[in-house]
């Protein structure tokens, strides 16, 4: 009796083989950068979603009763013809 059908013995042998090599593409990377003297950037550096006055502050809203999500520019509740119980779910950060 066979025992899953859905899988071959290479099966196996071929996940490894992918996840030897992800492993040693992060190797090549991470060598890269320490000759190179590249670091990311510091905590005290990180620009946040705020921090970039063009980006539009956008407020999240949710319709529980259609399960539906949309971004608006304004604090306001969208109008959406049949949906009237929007929750404000995030707002924009401030600075």
């Amino acid at each position: 009796m066979a025992g899953h059908p859905g899988m071959y013995r290479g099966d196996r042998r071929r996940k490894e083989d992918q996840r030897r090599a992800k492993q040693e593409a992060k190797k090549v990377r991470r060598a890269e950068r320490r000759e190179s003297g590249v670091t990311g950037p510091e905590l005290g550096e990180a620009q946040g979603p705020g921090s970039d006055p063009n980006v539009p502050a956008e407020f999240v809203w949710f319709s529980p009763s259609k399960g539906r999500t949309v971004t608006t520019r304004s604090a306001s509740p969208p109008t959406i013809v049949g949906i009237d119980d929007w929750m404000l779910v995030s707002e924009p950060p401030r600075p």
